[in-house]
């Protein structure tokens, strides 16, 4: 029943993606930074500004990175209460499987929260010019190599700051005892 939830909310929702730190950052983060520059009241958007938005984040798959918050927030509360009471973990599968899946619907304030951000920083035309790229040849392609991209990209950073860190403490090392410090 696990992966059955998994896959009806990845796959149903599948029709937007960022980052799981929303969750981290909670409601007060996300309202600050969508709440309208005039002292915190609320932006409205024209239907075409945000429809000009969802054209370009689904053109570069920007929505898909989001998919995942709604099951790890079920496999996070479904771990605390197996914690609690073990003799108790199909009721708690079920449980909270039933209600993973009446959250699901409101997937849509995620998406409009989203719109918005991108709709705040940039205008109808800049949003339909980013659309317009992603309906490209090397625009569909940099989009479905984005995910990749970027986890080679960390990787590389990775890589090079564990070499970068390595020969720092060696020269730093090696200097402090020409001093007569020794490390």
């Amino acid at each position: 029943m696990t992966r059955s939830i998994y896959s009806c909310l990845t796959g149903g929702l599948a029709v937007v993606t960022l980052a799981t730190g929303l969750t981290l950052a909670g409601p007060a983060m996300v309202q600050a930074q969508t709440a309208g520059q005039n002292g915190g009241s609320e932006e409205t958007f024209s239907k075409e500004h945000l429809a000009a938005a969802r054209a370009a984040i689904e053109g570069g798959n920007a929505f898909r990175s989001f998919d995942d918050i709604l099951p790890v927030i079920a496999d996070k509360t479904r771990t605390l209460f197996i914690r609690t009471n073990p003799s108790a973990t199909a009721v708690i599968d079920e449980v909270t499987n039933e209600v993973a899946l009446q959250l699901a619907n409101r997937r849509p304030e995620l998406d409009k929260t989203i719109m918005e951000v991108w709709a705040r920083r940039f205008t109808t035309e800049e949003l339909n010019e980013i659309a317009e790229f992603y309906r490209s040849p090397v625009g569909s392609k940099f989009a479905k190599l984005g995910p990749e991209l970027t986890a080679l990209s960390i990787g590389a950073a990775k890589q090079w700051g564990d070499i970068i860190s390595t020969e720092m403490v060696t020269r730093v090392r090696e200097e402090l005892n020409k001093r007569g410090y020794q490390f």
